[in-house]
């Protein structure tokens, strides 16, 4: 019987790894859920051989399904749906169409289950690494309330306008990065190759060496010996050790503190923390799914733990009787505006609609605070590697003046 390995969360709202034999997936989370654990995230453990892997089961392990491959899979399903074709064949026409070997193997098995007579969601729920709990749960709502065409085609918005965002991050960063990239490549190249020409010419003419050519000059041997891999090593043992104290339920909650607090980026990570809470939460609600669940599977979602135990803990205000936007307000983590807008939606009773609307508001914000970052790092970077060239050209450049001296 295969083993599997779960991240969970306890009554105590305590994350921690449980491991479970089961026959299948399934029955290892509904075992979890029974014992009242929260499955975040549960996996089979087994050793494989390569050589017995085929090549599609070999591309669909080494591949991971993207938000836009379950938006388009979402858009195309709903269509389908809405215009009245069979769900078994539905699925089979999209793990055809699909280009994501991951997303392709699992719509295969969920069309086999679903054709056994199993439910939509309990056999997308079998495939965590292709749908997670937020899409199980919309697509349950859906079943149950009888508009899964309508469920999916607000699943496929929202997937969207996730990847919408995530394409305005990377967009924008992606000249500040080349720039930097650019600038250690020639600082590297002019430094190991080109030092070492003028060290020689410097070295025959005999001139007196400035503090700034001396340091490039031993930087240049470090850089062509063996300890250059030294600070390489530094580096991997920094990041390892790193994300195994970020693995500690301490370390990520000290760390998620320091990254709402850094300057620039902080204002950045809290308005898109504020944005994906608003919109999913606004999603799971709008369909159908209850407020309580929804809060758990945005929980689980929201990226941050110093939000997540916020959540956690305005979820069981709510459980209790409590309104969501006096239990977020005594967490002090949300903008003041969000909380105001939420509670207006609570006594208008249209809270999916106004949280929408601050979805909507936060994610201008975070395009609009990416774009004045971009603008601060472009001609920051230029700064920079026109400095890092300065460098490298006065340390050549400044023993000339005591050569021509000598020679004069």
């Amino acid at each position: 019987m295969p083993t599997f390995i779960a991240d969970v969360r306890d009554r105590q709202g305590k994350n921690k790894k449980e491991k479970v034999v089961a026959d299948t997936l399934f029955k290892a989370r509904q075992s979890l859920t029974q014992q009242g654990f929260a499955v975040r995230n549960i996996k089979k453990t087994q050793d494989f051989d390569l050589g017995s892997l085929s090549l599609e089961d070999l591309s669909a392990k080494l591949t991971s399904v993207k938000v836009k491959d379950k938006a388009i899979f979402s858009r195309q399903f709903a269509a389908m749906v809405n215009a009245g074709v069979a769900m078994v064949r539905a699925l089979q026409i999209l793990a055809d169409q699909t280009s994501n070997p991951k997303l392709k193997k699992s719509l295969q098995e969920i069309s086999t289950e679903v054709q056994q007579g199993t439910n939509l969601s309990d056999a997308m729920r079998k495939h965590p690494e292709s749908f997670d709990t937020l899409y199980v749960s919309m697509v349950q709502a859906g079943e149950t309330g009888g508009v899964l065409d309508e469920v999916l085609n607000r699943l496929a918005k929202f997937l969207e306008d996730i990847a919408r965002l995530q394409n305005q991050i990377k967009g924008a960063m992606a000249y500040p990065v080349t720039v930097g990239i650019l600038a250690v490549v020639v600082f590297l190249a002019m430094t190991i190759f080109l030092i070492p020409v003028f060290a020689g010419i410097f070295k025959d003419l005999g001139a007196e060496l400035p503090a700034l050519t001396k340091f490039m000059m031993w930087l240049s041997d470090i850089l062509r010996s063996w300890r250059a891999i030294i600070p390489v090593i530094a580096l991997i043992v920094g990041g390892f050790l790193y994300r195994q104290y970020y693995k500690t339920p301490v370390g990520r909650l000290t760390m998620d503190k320091v990254f709402l607090k850094l300057p620039l980026l902080g204002d950045l990570n809290e308005k898109s923390a504020v944005a994906r809470f608003c919109r999913t939460f606004g999603t799971l609600t709008r369909s159908g799914v209850p407020i309580l669940n929804s809060l758990e599977i945005v929980r689980d979602t929201s990226g941050n733990q110093v939000i997540a135990n916020a959540i956690d803990s305005s979820r069981r205000e709510v459980q209790q009787g409590g309104m969501l936007s006096l239990a977020l307000q005594k967490e002090q983590v949300f903008p003041p505006l969000a909380i105001q807008m939420m509670s207006i939606g609570e006594e208008t009773g249209e809270l999916d609609s106004m949280l929408m609307k601050v979805a909507d508001f936060y994610e201008d914000e975070v395009e609009q605070a990416v774009k004045a970052l971009t603008s601060i790092l472009e001609p920051l970077m230029m700064v920079v590697l026109g400095a890092m060239v300065a460098v490298i050209l006065l340390s050549m450049y400044l023993p000339m003046f005591s050569i021509f001296d000598k020679l004069g």
